[in-house]
């Protein structure tokens, strides 16, 4: 403000020319980048005023922020230097020609570069991940961390950080475990063959009820699902309503056990799967010629 003040009051004094086009220079330049910063400010206001009014897109707009504040502020400068040329009596149209034709071959030069931050500008747009989300992205897997102009870093399981570019992540396929609402669980067991069957029909129920039994699941079906090789094979299904892993591993750890001590109440058997030995000593003396030939 101070600036354009000094500018305005000089209008009433007589100056030299060469003093009178410095002032004139130095006033629009200041006049339009502080017209720059109150636009960019305006920018970060709007993006701070949207991530409390939402606040579950916290992380998302966290991810984004700096990728929508560097497109706006890169669109903001370019408009105040082109009009402060303008206000100064350049002709831009010329200059935007020019502009025009280094720009194509600037363009060929660092496509990769653009190719990641028009990319990083669509996952900011369309946000198909945020910070602490976990994804799989390819053959790798980790928690986002950061997501940047050029590329995005995971934090891998193993400890180590994984940065990978925006270009190659919005070509991959890419798991957001992050948006999961609840987790599918499939897991099968076996029982003997010489299980009676009415132990065999009592399995489904007992099943339901102690998935039931478990906070936050939600019990789907159970089954005896097929003929084994050395088993009858039940399946079960339920739904975990949560996303955290651990969640999921506590409860199949619970659902185990119950299972297991549910099925010696009923004296039933897991099958072994162990092959039977038959020895020949041990047959009718016509039985063993024939399996001797």
């Amino acid at each position: 403000l101070w600036g354009v003040a000094l500018y305005l009051g000089s209008l009433h004094l007589s100056l030299p020319p060469r003093i009178e086009h410095a002032l004139t220079v130095a006033g629009v330049v200041v006049f339009w980048m502080q017209a720059g910063l109150w636009a960019v400010a305006a920018v970060r206001h709007a993006l701070d005023l949207r991530r409390k009014r939402s606040a579950g897109l916290d992380a998302l707009l966290t991810s984004s922020i700096d990728v929508i504040t560097f497109a706006a502020g890169l669109v903001i400068w370019a408009m105040a230097l082109l009009l402060a040329l303008d206000n100064l009596g350049v002709q831009i149209k010329p200059l935007l020609a020019g502009l025009g034709i280094s720009g194509i071959a600037v363009a060929l030069a660092v496509q990769t570069v653009l190719a990641d931050l028009l990319a990083s500008m669509s996952i900011a747009l369309d946000k198909p991940f945020g910070i602490g989300d976990f994804l799989t992205v390819g053959d790798y897997q980790g928690t986002v961390e950061h997501i940047g102009v050029k590329s995005t870093r995971l934090r891998a399981l193993s400890g180590e950080q994984i940065i990978m570019s925006n270009g190659d992540i919005l070509k991959a396929r890419v798991r957001n475990y992050g948006r999961m609402r609840e987790r599918r669980a499939v897991f099968q067991f076996g029982v003997a063959y010489d299980t009676a069957v009415e132990a065999l029909a009592a399995i489904p129920p007992a099943v339901r009820q102690i998935i039931e039994a478990i906070p936050n699941m939600r019990f789907d079906r159970c089954h005896f699902l097929t003929y084994g090789d050395t088993a009858l094979q039940f399946e079960v299904v339920y739904f975990v309503i949560s996303a955290d892993f651990n969640a999921y591993a506590d409860a199949q750890q619970a659902i185990n056990l119950a299972i297991l001590e549910r099925l010696r109440a009923l004296k039933v058997n897991f099958a072994a799967a162990t092959p039977t030995v038959v020895s020949i000593e041990n047959l009718a003396p016509a039985a063993a010629r024939t399996l001797s030939e």
